[in-house]
């Protein structure tokens, strides 16, 4: 079964009912974690939500595992934390994007006395640019000048 937090337009890849069990038992045990906040009672309820999947793990006949999972999904969306807790550095945390990856062409404008300091690494850097240079224009030929309008 899919997301159903997820619009069926979006949904790329099929999972197995296997996976999905292990899905909503992971998104299950979050949502545990953040409607309780005292550890003890959190794995007192992550026992009961263990048992829950326990009690169905060997159902052959697929259209009631299928039913069971449906049952699961919507019994989840019901009890749903009103702020669920988020990794920091997840989608939807507070330090989600925080860190700037600087791209390698900023290295160009520095001033050639910055650059002093790291002699070996701009040598190096300048003939990789070279040598990146030289492929592409094996590949793809030389670019084009075009005469201004």
């Amino acid at each position: 079964m899919a997301n159903p937090l997820l619009p069926k337009h979006l949904q790329t890849t099929v999972k197995t009912h296997a996976q999905n069990v292990c899905n909503l038992y992971k998104r299950a045990l979050r949502n545990a974690l953040s409607t309780h906040d005292d550890r003890a009672v959190f794995r007192y309820h992550a026992t009961l939500i263990r048992a829950k999947f326990d009690k169905n793990k060997d159902e052959k006949d697929l259209r009631k595992a299928k039913m069971l999972l449906e049952e699961g999904e919507k019994e989840l969306y019901a009890n749903l934390h009103y702020q669920p807790r988020k990794f920091s550095y997840s989608p939807g945390g507070i330090n989600y994007g925080r860190s700037v990856t600087i791209p390698d062409w900023v290295l160009d404008f520095w001033h050639p006395l910055e650059k002093a300091r790291y002699p070996e690494y701009f040598a190096r850097r300048e003939l990789r640019k070279q040598q990146y240079t030289e492929r592409w224009e094996k590949k793809y030929g030389k670019p084009v000048e075009h005469e201004d309008y």
